[in-house]
C-alpha cells in the first residue's frame, strides 16, 4: 500500500524476508554493497516501520544486531488481493437471499471493526480519531487527521477499496459505518476517490447550541 516505496527498497525487503533475519555483515554479502549503504537503507526502512532490529547475545562476546521485516513490511507483499476481493464482493452482491447478504455484510463489518478498533480507547473524539489514524497507518494507509473548532475529518489519501468502489459504491458506506462505530459519532463522506477527488474524506461536524435562542 505504500506507493512511495522505491523498487530498490522492495527488492531489499524481499531479500531480507528470504533470509528471515540477518546481520549487517550478512546483508552486505547478500546485496554485494558496502556496510554504509546497508546502514543507510536500514535506517530509512526502520523509520518507516518496515524493518525492526533485535539484539542477540552469544556467550561472552559482543552482542550483535539482527534485522527482520516487520508485519507492516510483509504486508507490502502477499496481501495484494484487490482483484480477488472484487470478485468476492461481486459474488456476495449476487446472492439472491437478502437475509444471507445482510448476515455476510454484518459479519464483515464486525471483522473490520475488530481489526481497526480493537485498541482504540480514547476518552474523547480527538484522541480516538488520532488512534484510528495511527492504526490505519500501521496497516499501510496514507491518511491524516484535521481537527478544527467545529469539525473533525479523517482523510485517506489513497482509497484502499478503489477497484471495489468502482464496481459497487456500497463498500464506501460500509467503511463509513465501520469508522462511525469505532469513533462513536456520525460521519459524512464528503469526498471519494471514485468520484474523481484526490482523496476520501470522512467528516464529523460538531453541532453547537445557540444560547441566544
Amino acid at each position: 500500500m505504500l506507493e512511495s516505496l522505491k523498487q530498490a527498497d522492495r527488492d531489499f525487503l524481499q531479500s531480507l524476508m528470504e533470509l528471515e533475519s540477518a546481520t549487517i555483515a550478512q546483508l552486505c554479502d547478500s546485496q554485494g554493497v558496502t556496510t554504509n549503504a546497508i546502514r543507510i537503507r536500514l535506517t530509512g526502512l526502520m523509520a518507516a516501520g518496515l524493518v525492526e532490529r533485535t539484539t542477540v547475545r552469544q556467550g561472552r562476546g559482543r552482542p550483535q544486531h539482527e534485522y527482520r521485516v516487520t508485519n507492516k513490511g510483509k504486508r507490502e507483499f502477499g496481501e495484494n488481493y484487490s482483484e480477488l476481493a472484487t470478485v468476492l464482493w461481486q459474488q456476495i452482491s449476487h446472492i439472491e437471499d437478502p437475509a444471507i447478504r445482510s448476515q455476510i455484510a454484518a459479519e464483515l463489518k464486525k471483522t473490520l471493526i475488530n481489526r481497526y478498533g480493537r485498541d482504540i480507547d480514547g476518552i474523547d473524539l480527538s484522541e480516538r480519531i488520532q488512534q484510528l489514524q495511527q492504526v490505519l497507518q500501521d496497516y499501510g494507509y496514507q491518511c491524516e487527521v484535521d481537527q478544527q473548532i467545529d469539525k473533525v475529518s479523517l482523510t485517506e489519501k489513497c482509497c484502499p477499496y478503489h477497484d471495489l468502489a468502482v464496481e459497487d459504491r456500497s463498500i464506501c458506506e460500509l467503511e463509513q459505518t465501520v469508522f462511525e462505530h469505532i469513533l462513536g459519532v456520525p460521519l459524512e463522506l464528503t469526498q471519494r476517490c471514485v468520484d474523481g477527488h484526490s482523496c476520501c474524506r470522512f467528516e464529523h461536524v460538531e453541532l453547537t447550541v445557540d444560547s441566544s435562542k
